[in-house]
């Protein structure tokens, strides 16, 4: 898929990876709708400028894919002032942080509420715009911690580990109408989801678990979401990119 003049919805698309993606996808010609929950604060503003410098169109929508009417109305959004979505990227989340015993009700329900019905109400609004095309990709963001189990977080691992086989189910079902579905599964990847990480953890990473002894930066995240999207022989499938962390045994 060339993304010339294509129009790309990216949720969580004011920061981090999302914002990486949008950046990428623009300078590759697309025209870009980006949603987050905050528009005002610098990351975003920042993100905004260097969108509207690719000469792109650049439609920015403020709102929480938690919320299933968020969802819908940010499809619509983009449809009415850009045009029908050709590609989807579900970078919205958050950390789901604490043990069984620690982690609230609330907290469990939003994690999945963020991470994974964001996916069924997103994908049922943009995929009937595809169905008429006869073309469209989707992309949906994993990580290792939803390959691998770790102590902690077992919220953040459930809707992470959900992900992928929902990858599957999506892109058997609509594969007869030539839409791709697929999935990245980032590693540590320095953002700001990770700077609440002790200087200790962050030493252990880089010494004892990823084998190439670095983070990723989103920019690498970014382009593996740009081939996920634009190979047009891919779908169903979850990528790691993770420096080798989900490779090995120990």
């Amino acid at each position: 898929m060339d993304l010339s003049g294509k129009v790309s919805l990216i949720t969580g698309g004011t920061k981090g990876i999302g914002a990486a993606t949008a950046i990428l996808f623009a300078a590759k010609g697309a025209d870009i709708a980006v949603v987050g929950r905050d528009l005002e604060n610098a990351e975003a503003k920042q993100t905004l400028a260097a969108l509207r410098a690719t000469g792109r169109r650049v439609l920015a929508i403020r709102g929480d894919v938690g919320n299933p009417g968020d969802c819908r109305s940010c499809v619509e959004e983009t449809a009415a002032k850009l045009g029908p979505v050709d590609v989807l990227v579900h970078s919205a989340g958050g950390i789901v942080a604490g043990g069984l015993m620690d982690l609230t009700e609330k907290a469990w329900l939003n994690g999945f509420d963020v991470h994974v019905h964001a996916i069924f109400h997103l994908c049922r609004a943009v995929i009937p715009a595809m169905k008429k095309k006869h073309a469209g990709s989707i992309v949906l963001i994993s990580s290792s911690a939803g390959k691998r189990a770790i102590r902690t977080n077992i919220g953040y691992q459930a809707v992470k580990g959900a992900i992928p086989h929902i990858t599957r189910g999506l892109a058997f079902e609509f594969a007869d109408d030539n839409i791709r579905v697929n999935c990245v599964a980032p590693g540590v990847i320095r953002t700001a989801f990770h700077d609440a990480m002790p200087e200790s953890v962050r030493e252990n990473n880089l010494k004892n678990r990823i084998p190439l002894h670095r983070e990723g930066t989103s920019e690498q995240v970014a382009s593996l979401i740009l081939e996920m999207a634009t190979n047009e022989y891919i779908t169903g499938e979850t990528l790691s990119i993770d420096g080798g962390l989900t490779m090995r045994i120990c």
